[in-house]
């Protein structure tokens, strides 16, 4: 892959982070090397964090998305994601050709063809799914981190869908994996009701509208568990869509499923996802706002700068709620700089 040509100025306040990043996209990993390099400690402590910071630096997220043809599948991947500057190759892994690959430097798509179009066609695929899930990568972990589910609120045939979970995903993951790696996600909930009961001014579901999705969602979690006795919890959404001859719809409770994805996705591979979030402003406006998304996936970011690139005693910055939004206070060398480096990314995505 290309590398990218980076010039890394000196900040002296965050504001002057997110006025750089309008002018020019940079990297996190960048951000966070030049916040090492400026810590008044030795070379030696210097070396250390940054081989942490490299070995980061190398680690590929992989998720998988899957679902029946209609689901939505493209339009939420362009939505969570600056797909623009993808790279992509149909047909590279010649064991899996008809699922589309799209990679953003350290963050990989693995698009899935739509279900249900046929029981030949759907055949090739589900064996294509069930051999991408099994590879190893070279240190003998399973390439696909964590699958996306999406299915069609607006459609009462979700059997296609259910096949997949339950006899594909599920026995193929085992139960205790999937419960951690497979998210089930309900796309196109504006129109599930035929677009009746969607607030256009608010861009939200009304209240009818909300009871409906909630039971359509128990439904999907009753319909699984019984199939498989696996207990999991869909979130509906709208990945939000052009009308034709009309306006752009608003994505709703798009946070909410990245939020997730981030729970989901190991702590030292997460700064891959954080580099690669769309950063239109208007899909991260609306959530149902029954939990702060926006810093529950800024703090699992926070997670991952502590855990990987902190000695976890060295005397540094204090953060706390001002920052993140985290009880207590967290303290070390690398710690201060590098959280207002991710709220200022987050600050720069999300408004």
């Amino acid at each position: 892959m290309e590398e990218r040509k980076i010039k890394i100025p000196t900040f002296s306040s965050q504001d002057d982070v997110l006025t750089e990043m309008e002018d020019e996209k940079r990297s996190i990993y960048d951000l966070l090397e030049e916040e090492i390099m400026s810590l008044n400690i030795s070379d030696a402590d210097k070396t250390r964090k940054l081989s942490r910071l490299l070995k980061i630096r190398g680690k590929k997220v992989n998720i998988m998305l899957a679902g029946a043809t209609g689901s939505g599948k493209s339009s939420t991947i362009n939505a969570l994601f600056n797909m623009e500057v993808a790279k992509v190759g149909v047909g590279v892994d010649p064991e899996t050709d008809c699922i589309a690959k799209y990679e953003l430097d350290n963050l990989i798509i693995w698009d899935t063809p739509g279900l249900g179009d046929g029981v030949e066609r759907d055949g090739k695929i589900t064996s294509d799914i069930i051999k991408k899930l099994n590879e190893l990568d070279e240190e003998l972990n399973p390439v696909i981190d964590m699958v996306v589910v999406i299915l069609d609120s607006s459609s009462k045939d979700l059997g296609t869908s259910y096949d997949l979970i339950n006899n594909v995903l599920i026995p193929c993951l085992g139960e205790e994996v999937a419960k951690e790696r497979v998210l089930i996600a309900l796309n196109q909930a504006d129109i599930a009701m035929k677009g009746n009961h969607w607030d256009s001014e608010r861009n939200e579901p009304d209240e009818v509208l909300k009871n409906f999705l909630k039971k359509k969602a128990g439904s999907v979690q009753k319909r699984i568990k019984e199939g498989t006795g696996l207990d999991v919890k869909p979130i509906f959404y709208c990945a939000g869509y052009k009308e034709e001859d009309g306006e752009q719809r608003k994505p709703y409770n798009l946070t909410k499923l990245l939020y997730f994805i981030v729970k989901a996705i190991p702590k030292d591979k997460r700064l891959a996802l954080a580099d690669n979030i769309n950063d239109d402003k208007d899909n991260w406006l609306y959530d149902d706002q029954e939990y702060d998304y926006r810093g529950g996936a800024q703090r699992g970011f926070c997670d991952t700068v502590w855990d990987c690139l902190s000695d976890g005693a060295s005397a540094g910055c204090e953060i706390g709620g001002e920052i993140l939004g985290i009880p207590g206070k967290i303290v070390g060398g690398v710690i201060g700089g590098a959280a207002g480096i991710v709220k200022g990314i987050f600050c720069g995505v999300f408004g």
